[in-house]
């Protein structure tokens, strides 16, 4: 199997940078760096111990910035390579770290033999630590043959990607098996990464649980807290078509009870904003978008949030929080999103019926009472008018709750992780 994948990249690496330049035509890459991911790299590696980190998207890299920080404070690494696909992270991680000289962030080259053999011999990592899912032969294969120490952090294997793995077995073998160490992120990925093949698997818990209490504390402008300090406002996060007409169709029956009712709807992609607001002002309501916050006032129905790394910040200012990709039959098979980074600020969670990738977490947050399930916009609707109603603070105690899981879930990675510092 693999012999055929590499055959593949190799038929495609002649058209490769054509493939990347038509991307960064579409806003697709970045204007300049784009060519990273063909190997070309200007940085220089330096002296001394360097962990590498890779993460795919936005989500992956805000999971980890607590590792990154305790990396940083860690004296035997010199240096923190971070690597992403997606311009999303890139941009994320680049701003965050822009002035520690200790990180650099690069974006991770295709996973064709010639350019991530380049790429390794450039960067020669100490310790190689793929988050999440991001699985990628070559790469896999040409770092273990180095004798690059693989760690697979937080790995979350969905019944989805295990039925493609159970396909190809044989070959999912030769890959998961040579990773170090996988520590998985709840007890399906962990059987799941048993019958894969890989071996070393530990189990502490979510590792997004345990984001960094400087990451929660984004501030919104004082000039827009001002305005929405009066109304009953809630947040529709990771949102998937058609979760914003039901946010919207809810948002209208709310607004009979509570006319103050504010909106946010917060898209898990935000290259459907255009859309999703055709969409909405169908049904006569106000919106505005959340590059333009001077606009927001108290006729304004939904809040349409158009740029990513500012969840938290709505996250703060809203009590209760709809988490999408639940209400999407045709995803029921990869359904839903994140819960834990608005928990972790006190709000209840709502969701849709279809959580498979998040069983776990929602049974834990139902044992602490913050999370409902709603069948539809009606169900939503009710629920929200109870809440609004009831008009309960955050709750302290589930937040100390949270925090202590996380941290307890963190310290046992770090224990982990420093088995090859």
């Amino acid at each position: 199997m693999y012999f055929w994948y590499k055959v593949l990249t190799y038929l495609f690496y002649p058209f490769s940078p054509i493939y990347l330049y038509l991307r960064k035509l579409r806003k697709k890459e970045d204007l300049i760096r784009y060519k990273e991911k063909l190997s070309q790299i200007d940085m220089l590696r330096g002296d001394g111990f360097l962990i590498w980190l890779h993460v795919a998207s936005v989500g992956e890299a805000m999971s980890v910035l607590p590792l990154i920080d305790n990396c940083i404070k860690e004296n035997k690494i010199n240096k923190i390579l971070l690597t992403s696909i997606t311009l999303s992270s890139g941009k994320v991680l680049e701003k965050k770290f822009k002035n520690n000289d200790k990180v650099i962030h690069q974006f991770l080259p295709l996973d064709i033999p010639i350019l991530t053999n380049k790429f390794l011999n450039h960067w020669k990592p100490n310790l190689s630590i793929f988050i999440d899912s991001e699985i990628w032969p070559t790469l896999i294969l040409q770092t273990n043959k180095k004798k690059i120490p693989l760690v697979l952090l937080n790995a979350r294997i969905t019944k989805k990607t295990f039925k493609r793995w159970k396909l190809i077995k044989k070959f999912a073998k030769t890959i998961f098996e040579k990773f170090d160490l996988c520590i998985a992120s709840n007890k399906e990925s962990e059987n799941f990464l048993k019958i894969l093949g890989a071996r070393n698997i530990k189990n502490y818990g979510n590792l997004k649980f345990s984001n960094s209490r400087s990451s929660l504390n984004q501030k919104l402008d004082l000039n827009f807290l001002n305005k929405i300090k009066n109304r009953n406002i809630w947040c529709a996060t990771s949102t998937h078509d058609p979760e914003e007409k039901i946010c919207a169709t809810a948002h209208l029956e709310i607004k009979k009870k509570f006319d103050n009712i504010l909106t946010i709807i917060i898209p898990r992609h935000i290259d459907r904003v255009n859309e999703i607001n055709k969409q909405l002002l169908k049904l006569n309501l106000k919106i505005v978008l959340s590059s333009e916050l001077n606009r927001v006032d108290n006729k304004t129905d939904i809040l349409l949030v158009n740029s990513y790394g500012e969840t938290l910040k709505f996250f703060g200012v809203s009590k209760y929080i709809f988490v999408g990709k639940s209400l999407v039959q045709s995803l029921i098979m990869d359904s839903g999103q994140n819960p834990i980074e608005p928990a972790r600020l006190g709000s209840e969670i709502l969701h849709g019926p279809n959580v498979s990738n998040f069983v776990e977490i929602y049974d834990y947050f139902k044992t602490l009472g913050i999370a409902k399930e709603v069948k539809n916009s009606n169900e939503l609707c009710l629920s929200l008018v109870e809440l609004f109603m009831e008009n309960k603070p955050k709750n302290s105690e589930n937040i100390k709750k949270i925090e202590s899981y996380g941290q307890n879930i963190f310290n046992n990675v770090i224990m982990e992780l420093k088995k090859y510092i």
